[in-house]
């Protein structure tokens, strides 16, 4: 017999790991993203930027937290781009996935 403290239960584990589930492609995206721009930054193009964004990606399960990514991409643009453009990337790419996610609904 169900009560509503269970339905409630449920209900908040079914948000609590849609929000993770959300948070992660968000992330991913944001890491493409930010992959294709510095590729650009790079001279790369086509699936030579395709290889690198999945590159950056890649970075991102190094450790817990964004540092990994940001570590590399900052490594491979060294005199490209400094560390506040990239910290900024990584901020407005985020938005825009995440933007992205909700449109797609």
């Amino acid at each position: 017999m169900n009560t509503t403290f269970d339905d409630r239960e449920r209900a908040f584990e079914a948000k609590f790991a849609h929000d993770l589930d959300m948070q992660f492609k968000a992330v991913a995206r944001r890491n493409k993203m930010l992959g294709l721009w510095a590729a650009e930054l790079l001279g790369k193009s086509g699936q030579e930027a395709e290889d690198y964004a999945m590159d950056v990606i890649r970075a991102d399960f190094e450790e817990k937290g964004h540092e990994d990514v940001f570590r590399k991409v900052s490594h491979d643009l060294q005199g490209k781009a400094d560390e506040p453009t990239i910290r900024a990337k990584m901020d407005e790419f985020l938005l825009v996935a995440k933007k992205n996610l909700v449109e797609q609904g």
